[in-house]
C-alpha cells in the first residue's frame, strides 16, 4: 500500500493491483478514524466516509494532480510503484 501523499493529517495511497472491487480509477484517503475510497476522474466516495471539509481538500488535491494521479493508477495496477505527489499546500 505504497503512500502517494500526505496534507492537512490526510493520507493518501493506493493498494497494488487495485482494480478488481472498485473498477474505477480511485485513492484511498484515511484521516484519523476516517477512512474513504475515493475516485480519481470525479472525486466521488466509492466507499467509507470522511468528514466533509477534509473531502472538499481531497477532492481539490485530485483536480490538481489528475495526470499525476492517473499515472499512477496505471502503474499500481500492473503492480510497480507509484511516484510520490506534492501535497496540498
Amino acid at each position: 500500500m505504497p503512500t502517494l501523499s500526505m496534507f492537512y493529517g490526510i493520507i493518501i495511497y493506493m493498494y497494488f493491483f487495485d482494480n478488481k472491487e472498485h473498477k474505477t480509477p480511485h485513492i484511498h484517503a484515511n484521516y484519523g478514524e476516517y477512512d474513504a475510497v475515493v475516485s480519481i476522474p470525479e472525486g466521488n466516495v466509492l466507499k467509507g466516509n470522511m468528514p466533509n471539509n477534509k473531502l472538499k481538500l481531497i477532492q481539490a488535491w485530485i483536480e490538481i494532480h489528475q495526470e499525476d494521479l492517473m499515472a499512477d493508477w496505471k502503474l499500481v495496477v500492473e503492480g510497480q510503484q507509484p511516484h510520490k505527489i506534492e501535497p496540498l499546500r
